[in-house]
């Protein structure tokens, strides 16, 4: 499976099975994160099992159960660390898929539960609820190409960029980014203020390069 598919087939999944993920399987996930971390100058970390992170009282509110394993989202303070981790952990969230499991970006958890490392100096951002899924999860409804961009006449790489963007998980589904082209150069920005914003940007970046083949500033 190509990242790209991975992209088209890859919903948000939050009941998940009662079972532990397969060692070999956490042992490349935990291989992928290491070499991420060191590009990225980040601390992500992969705890299982996953623990009291997603309380019962909790999953009243989110609807999580039974999630087996999670990673941690976690690096230096920085003005750009919430746009790293979202750009980091897409493709951790892409690469589960290839290996068979499923994801769920985690906003609301028990922060006080998490198990994993954090450094003096470091944040944790967020985590990622990561198992074998009750069922592959379900599309969810997109904007219109139009209402992310005005470029006109757009190229077939812009627009397959845009497209896979569309399809990028994004805080309670807001969708909140706007793209722009100036020549071949490509940009995204965030168009209002929300929850996770700056992290959905990463995220939305990411989808976009694997969709377009080009970087995006």
């Amino acid at each position: 499976m190509t990242e790209l598919q991975a992209i088209r087939e890859r919903h948000s999944v939050r009941a998940y099975q009662k079972k532990p993920i397969e060692p070999e399987l956490a042992r490349a996930l935990q291989e992928r994160i290491g070499e991420l971390n060191e590009r990225y100058d980040l601390h992500m970390q992969y705890i299982e099992p996953a623990g009291a992170v997603f309380s019962a009282f909790t999953n009243r509110f989110t609807g999580f159960g039974n999630v087996p394993a999670y990673i941690a989202m976690i690096g230096k303070r920085s003005d750009d660390l919430d746009e790293r981790c979202g750009y980091v952990g897409e493709q951790l969230v892409l690469y589960a898929q290839t290996l068979g499991l499923n994801t769920c970006w985690a906003g609301m958890f028990k922060r006080r539960q998490v198990t994993a490392e954090i450094g003096e100096g470091e944040k944790l951002a967020l985590v990622i609820a990561v198992g074998y899924g009750v069922n592959g999860g379900r599309p969810r409804r997109s904007k219109k190409i139009e209402e992310v961009t005005d470029v006109q006449d757009m190229p077939e790489w812009f627009k397959k960029g845009v497209e896979a963007a569309l399809l990028a998980p994004t805080a309670v589904n807001q969708q909140k980014f706007f793209f722009t082209l100036d020549g071949d150069t490509p940009s995204v920005k965030v168009s209002a203020n929300g929850p996770f914003v700056k992290l959905d940007l990463g995220i939305v970046k990411y989808h976009f390069e694997v969709g377009s083949g080009r970087k995006i500033d």
